[in-house]
């Protein structure tokens, strides 16, 4: 084989390594969305939310029991902004309204957080292999966020709606008061208040099921 063959054949197979290497990417990323949670069949009833995904519950409480913001509200969060899809990105923008374009933000995951806020989450609290398509991360990152919105805007943790017009917003876009020319905005944290009420509702009829469902929690071991 001259040298001529040599470069050439070599060529081709950094070329099928990398065409490889990439295929196999492709297929790990499909694998993990696969393997992802489905959504709740029934996302109006925090109950069977977590009868179909116990280990969610658990999640919530641990973000509930650190930063404070009820399980509810941590729910009905992830509800508005996911409708509990692990992998969700913002539909791509669409250039000349026909070719796909760019997406208009960095969100994803359950939470919906963006990079750079997911950048200072993983930062200040979170591991730096946290993902936004883990629900234990994303309940954990909405407990941090709101507990940030508590301390710069005042609002309080028991209030769902402005929680929610922080969250959208940022914290500083809340201060400015920019949500109020924002209708949009407004009617979806009505929304997130509202559901944030009837799960509340909903859980105190069947919690002690999600916080005594092993074998070892019951009387003084079972969580409160």
């Amino acid at each position: 084989m001259g040298k001529a063959d040599q470069g050439e054949w070599r060529a081709m197979a950094l070329n099928g390594l990398r065409v490889g290497l990439l295929l196999a990417l492709a297929a790990i990323t499909a694998g993990c969305a696969t393997l992802a949670p489905s959504p709740p069949s029934d996302q109006s009833n925090i109950c069977e939310i977590f009868r179909e995904q116990p280990r969610w519950y658990d999640y919530a409480r641990d973000s509930e029991r650190e930063w404070g913001t009820p399980i509810a509200t941590q729910m009905s969060f992830i509800q508005q902004e996911s409708s509990f899809r692990s992998h969700v990105r913002p539909d791509r923008e669409r250039l000349l309204g026909v070719i796909p374009w760019r997406r208009p933000s960095s969100a994803y995951g359950y939470a919906q957080a963006q990079d750079p806020v997911w950048g200072e989450y993983r930062e200040d609290a979170g591991s730096m292999m946290a993902r936004r398509t883990h629900m234990k991360h994303a309940t954990d990152f909405i407990g941090w966020y709101n507990v940030r919105t508590q301390r710069i805007t005042g609002v309080s943790l028991h209030n769902p709606e402005h929680l929610y017009l922080a969250y959208h917003e940022g914290q500083g876009g809340y201060n400015r008061g920019s949500y109020r020319s924002k209708p949009q905005v407004q009617a979806a944290a009505r929304q997130v208040a509202q559901r944030a009420s009837r799960y509340e509702s909903q859980l105190q009829g069947c919690e002690s099921e999600f916080r005594c469902r092993r074998f070892y929690q019951f009387g003084p071991f079972c969580r409160q």
